[in-house]
């Protein structure tokens, strides 16, 4: 009751400082201090004289109409963050700073409005590193972003996810009030703007991070899902939004897709919005229960769809590829593997490791050397993929050695008239690449 009081009581003096304002003129009652004291702060902030530039941007903003002048509120906002930090240990004092720097991202947002997003961004990150009460982290973060939606810093709503995880974890909010975080927060990244392909793909990797975080934290298993989900599908059977969610939380649940709660909404998700994340999703649902073609038929369908992008092509032709290199169709992971990096270069790395992989594994026939050519083709793929992501360096020389025991020696290679260094083709299982000739020393 006493914070309503005196949000009441803020609002009614923001507005009567508004009038006099417009009474006053730009600078006040008092102007000739108002600029005063904005000149003196002004000058030692630029010097980054800071305790003198508090003492007088104090005087500023006690004098001056606080819309006066924008830098007068982010200079602000900078001042108190120093004061909090020196005064760690008094209290009471620090938590009137963080009370004035909250309201200093609040008088932005309101007197400068075109800045109103990038404000209660700020006060999202100061909410953040200033509180420590984890209840009032997520009530302010959850204002942050009920307020900027969308446009909301993305680093918030991983640390909203965060803090409501461990609210769970001391049983101050219910599974559901995480799930219903989750949720959200993956619905505002999916509309995140992205004016750069740079920016897109952060976003991509703030959500994977998100729902990495949702998934390690095991708030939900897959029985508390349906049972939470089931009573709302037979309620809402057309309800897209509710249908797209069961078919999200379920399948990114381990072990949660072969349930009839998925399979029916799936199926309504596909019957509702026939699109390629339906048909993506169909092709999950098929692949879990080891439907081949089915789930084939639906990923290559998700694939054609014109409204997906590049990105996302490229990630579903990958997971085709894994889930046909699991089932033994190598020729068919190889197509789907070389398909990914056709679309987005960013798959090279691990489509190549598993192109290399696929050549490593596979059984070709003819004389002794076209038997053991694919390994030159593998190591081939192998060098590529740790020159395109050199993060998998280890785990590729692991399998380049493993591979290169085979390479026949120079006297074997000498018999069927090769050498080194020599070019030569291989093609087997449907599969055919350049390559060239190496032998073991």
């Amino acid at each position: 009751m006493k914070k309503i009081v005196a949000v009441i009581l803020m609002t009614t003096v923001m507005v009567f400082a508004g009038n006099r304002v417009s009474a006053q003129g730009k600078w006040g009652a008092d102007s000739a201090n108002c600029i005063k004291y904005l000149s003196f702060y002004d000058d030692s902030y630029k010097a980054k004289d800071f305790d003198n530039a508090t003492v007088n941007w104090r005087k500023a903003y006690a004098t001056c109409p606080h819309g006066v002048r924008q830098t007068m509120l982010t200079n602000g906002t900078e001042l108190m963050r120093k004061l909090i930090n020196k005064n760690k240990n008094n209290v009471i004092y620090r938590a009137a700073l963080i009370d004035t720097l909250m309201a200093l991202h609040e008088e932005r947002a309101q007197f400068f409005p075109k800045f109103a997003i990038s404000a209660i961004n700020n006060k999202g990150v100061d909410i953040v590193n200033y509180s420590k009460d984890e209840s009032e982290i997520f009530a302010g973060l959850n204002d942050v972003i009920a307020r900027n939606g969308e446009n909301t810093k993305t680093s918030l709503f991983i640390q909203d996810m965060n803090v409501a995880i461990e609210l769970y974890k001391k049983g101050l909010v219910s599974a559901e009030d995480v799930i219903n975080t989750y949720q959200k927060n993956a619905a505002l990244l999916d509309k995140a703007p992205a004016k750069t392909p740079a920016v897109a793909e952060q976003n991509q990797k703030v959500k994977t991070d998100l729902e990495s975080l949702f998934i390690t934290s095991k708030v939900a298993e897959c029985n508390d899902l349906i049972t939470l989900f089931t009573p709302r599908y037979n309620e809402s059977k057309d309800d897209l939004a509710l249908v797209s969610n069961i078919v999200k939380m379920l399948s990114i649940t381990e072990d949660c897709q072969d349930n009839d709660l998925f399979l029916n909404a799936v199926t309504s998700m596909y019957k509702l919005d026939p699109s390629y994340n339906s048909a993506y999703y169909l092709y999950r649902l098929n692949a879990s229960r080891g439907n081949f073609d089915a789930a084939l038929k639906y990923i290559d369908e998700a694939i054609a769809y014109e409204t997906s992008d590049a990105i996302t092509d490229a990630g579903y032709s990958f997971e085709a590829a894994t889930f046909c290199f699991k089932n033994g169709k190598l020729a068919k992971a190889y197509n789907y593997a070389t398909n990914s990096v056709s679309y987005d270069e960013s798959f090279a790395g691990k489509a190549y490791f598993l192109i290399g992989q696929i050549w490593g594994i596979i059984s070709c026939g003819g004389d002794d050397l076209e038997k053991r050519a694919h390994y030159w083709v593998a190591v081939d793929y192998l060098v590529k993929a740790k020159n395109a992501d050199p993060s998998l360096t280890e785990e590729v020389n692991r399998a380049i050695g493993s591979y290169s025991i085979y390479f026949p020696e120079v006297t074997e290679a000498f018999m069927y008239n090769v050498t080194d260094g020599q070019s030569y083709r291989v093609v087997c299982n449907g599969m055919s690449a350049n390559t060239t000739v190496r032998t073991r020393k």
